[in-house]
């Protein structure tokens, strides 16, 4: 007697799991070109990048940049947004109900370390602003401008209330950028005076420490 046999379909992926698919595809090979991107522009500025030098960097074909990108200069500007988004990310904690020495503490040490993670991020954003930043300047005035409007607000309030020394809170953001950013835009410096090749994770977490304390005391937290 024959074994009765059913044929088994394999049902086809949906539209929405392949349109899932193709979507995580895209935004794992677009962080690569952005990350790759970041060191080719901060070791050779605009001008000297190439798309090839990036997809080599990346590990991707070059067809893949132009297919997500266009061109390098949609790309720079890709990188300059992504890096001042994961810049302004940290600043969300800093809120009206917060206790402003964790809020201040835990911003300093995120931006501590992505200066420690994303040293070339921080090259590439200061190499633009050195150049009179011609392609960041409107977000400057525009969205980040705000920003630091309401972010100063919400210091000035607790100041206010007493919950810490009076302090400029507007440029208290800009001492906080310019000493956590150091160790990224200087750390061959930094590195030099420290008489070491480069910043070990000892190093980082040593200055992190420095900076927290150094800042928060000249809060009176």
């Amino acid at each position: 007697m024959p074994l009765n046999t059913k044929t088994v379909r394999v049902r086809p992926q949906t539209e929405a799991a392949e349109a899932q698919t193709k979507g995580l595809i895209r935004q794992t090979n677009e962080a690569r070109i952005l990350l790759a991107a970041e060191k080719v522009f901060a070791r050779a500025g605009f001008g000297g990048a190439t798309m090839a030098a990036i997809a080599e960097a990346s590990g991707l074909p070059k067809a893949n940049l132009h297919y997500y990108f266009g061109s390098k200069d949609v790309l720079y500007r890709a990188v300059l947004s992504h890096i001042l988004n994961d810049w302004l990310v940290p600043t969300h904690g800093i809120t009206v109900d917060a206790e402003p020495r964790a809020a201040l503490e835990a911003y300093i040490r995120a931006k501590m370390d992505l200066s420690a993670q994303r040293p070339d991020g921080s090259k590439v954003f200061a190499n633009e602003l050195l150049h009179g930043a011609p392609v960041v300047s409107e977000l400057l005035r525009t969205e980040l401008r705000q920003l630091v409007k309401q972010k100063a607000a919400v210091v000035q309030g607790w100041i206010d209330a007493g919950r810490m020394a009076p302090v400029d809170a507007t440029h208290l953001f800009f001492t906080i950028w310019a000493a956590t950013q150091t160790y990224a835009d200087f750390d061959v410096q930094v590195s030099a005076v420290l008489g070491k090749e480069s910043l070990s994770p000892k190093d980082h977490a040593r200055a992190t420490e420095h900076v927290v304390s150094l800042i928060l005391r000249g809060c009176g937290l």
